[in-house]
Order: structure tokens, then sequence, then C-alpha cells
């Protein structure tokens, strides 16, 4: 990507059966591999939320994948609560919140 690329960052909610299937675990790698900042943790609420920033097209791409997640996921809905800001640099698993 060149680096007039636009940047993005955005704040999900990911739904579903997203806790106890290793969704953060997936979502850290995924998001490391194609590098993205930012962080994901559990919600009490039984949500996943997450910040990806990066390239504008990377965060598409981590967002489609968001709906899939890992294999034992069933992902109901995917949804952009914030848009803009910034994301420290790297990825990493926050506690829940």
């Amino acid at each position: 990507m060149a680096e007039t690329d636009p940047q993005r960052t955005v704040t999900v909610r990911i739904e579903g059966r997203v806790q106890g299937v290793f969704y953060r675990a997936w979502a850290e790698k995924t998001a490391r591999s194609l590098g993205l900042s930012g962080w994901v943790r559990n919600r009490r609420d039984g949500s996943v939320e997450a910040v990806f920033s990066g390239h504008a097209k990377v965060v598409a791409t981590m967002l489609k994948r968001c709906h899939d997640g890992p294999p034992d996921a069933k992902v109901d809905d995917v949804r952009i609560t914030d848009e803009g800001g910034s994301a420290p640099s790297g990825f990493k698993v926050l506690p829940t919140h």
C-alpha cells in the first residue's frame, strides 16, 4: 500500500456466539497478519469489541473477515460503533470490559 492511501480507524461490536470460541485470539492473529493496529476484548454482555486502525482498504478487509471469525464462532452482527481517532501501534488483547 502506498503511503498516500487513506487511513481509517473503527471501533466495532461483534455479536453472536463470539465468546469461548477463540474469537479474540483469531482477531489478534488476523489483524496482525494484515498489519493493523488496535485491540480486541470481550464485553460483559457477551459481545466482542475491537478497534482496527490502518489503511482503509485493509480495515475493510478485516471488517469482512469479522463476519466469519474463527471456525466455532457464529457471528450475528458486526456493527461500527465509532469511526475516527487513532490506535496505539501494534495489536493486543485487552481484559474484559
